[in-house]
């Protein structure tokens, strides 16, 4: 299961693939500068009449994504389209629009996080009284821990409130420091009994929209003509063993700095998550 070639670089997959679904977070950037050799290689696939969309678990519509790439260097010509986690919790929060919505962490209601729900005609009730929680993340993802929120999650979860989780990723690379996302509280919630809605990866929803992404661009292969593109194994490679999709695992984004093989480590974490990857490199690039 934990078997997995390791291409000399991208270049040697593309005569295999026509469209890749590439994460960002961790395989394009780090949160504070683009990774070159990857935007570089997803450039060249293009070049060569292959089609790109980035798919990621950030909480904020696809128009908030990229409007931080020019400052931190990916191209506009590394990628066709984007799809966000942020984009399907919109989509199923509008079909619940005559619902209540309890915001929960990340600074509920400061501007940044309104992307997320704004314009949608919403009803919003702060309190165990709404229909639906919307988990955004941690209040403080750098000096909180989950665990803080665990005694305020179980009142909520006994309340019988489902939550919609607007960033399945346990925790996210920023720069040279690990720090915690929407998905740590999401598991919380599901351990005090909660029901959790995920419309990011591993879950169906945002391969969905990936996939009309890719069709609209002009991609109309079969399956096994698309590649899958990530370094979370239980984000990217589930969702991508899910979909049925070929995965190309990368160490730069979760794994990047550990002391060890690679080749090792990659076992180790794909065994841990209980996901396989088609193949694996270091890092992207072509």
């Amino acid at each position: 299961m934990h078997n997995f070639s390791r291409p000399s670089g991208l270049a040697h997959l593309s005569q295999r693939y026509d469209a890749i679904l590439c994460d960002v977070w961790g395989v394009i950037h780090n949160g504070r500068k683009a990774f070159q050799p990857a935007c570089e290689a997803l450039v060249a696939f293009r070049n060569r009449g292959g089609t790109v969309v980035l798919i990621t678990n950030a909480p904020v519509p696809k128009e908030r994504v990229l409007r931080y790439f020019a400052p931190l260097g990916v191209p506009d010509e590394a990628f066709d389209d984007c799809v966000s986690s942020g984009d399907a919790a919109r989509a199923e929060l509008l079909r619940r629009k005559d619902q209540t919505v309890w915001v929960y962490g990340a600074d509920a209601g400061e501007e940044h996080d309104r992307f997320l729900y704004e314009g949608l005609g919403l009803t919003f009730e702060p309190s165990a009284a709404a229909d639906i929680l919307l988990c955004i993340g941690l209040r403080d993802q750098v000096n909180d821990d989950p665990e803080d929120y665990r005694s305020d999650l179980r009142e909520i979860a006994a309340a019988g409130l489902p939550m919609l989780c607007a960033n399945p990723d346990m925790q996210v690379r920023v720069g040279d420091q690990l720090v915690w996302c929407a998905g740590a509280l999401a598991r919380i919630y599901e351990q005090e009994g909660g029901v959790v809605i995920y419309p990011g990866k591993p879950h169906a929803a945002i391969y969905r929209l990936a996939r009309e992404r890719l069709v609209e661009h002009g991609f109309n292969g079969p399956d096994g003509r698309i590649l899958a593109v990530g370094d979370g194994p239980v984000t990217d490679l589930r969702g991508a063993n899910r979909e049925g999709l070929d995965v190309l695992y990368v160490g730069s984004g979760l794994a990047a700095g550990e002391a060890g093989d690679f080749d090792v480590l990659t076992r180790q974490h794909l065994a841990e998550a209980g996901v396989s990857a088609t193949y694996a490199m270091p890092e992207l690039f072509w």
